[in-house]
């Protein structure tokens, strides 16, 4: 059985650990589609002509649960 949470700083440390969620996937494996064409466009022009998929990768990773 849990213990009881005892003051308010430790119910609000419990509730934004609940909320977080954490990567399921190792950060090389996650975003396949994005990660694929960001490399592609930074071989082929440099990276300073891919910042939308480089941005868009970098969104899917947030939205995985990485934080860059």
């Amino acid at each position: 059985m849990p213990e009881p949470i005892e003051t308010q700083s430790e119910a609000v440390a419990v509730a934004v650990e609940a909320e977080v969620e954490k990567p399921k996937l190792k950060a090389c494996c996650a975003c396949p589609e994005t990660k694929k064409e960001r490399d592609a466009c930074i071989m082929e022009k440099g990276e300073s002509e891919c910042g939308d998929l480089i941005e868009a990768h970098l969104g899917c990773m947030r939205k995985m649960g990485f934080n860059i």
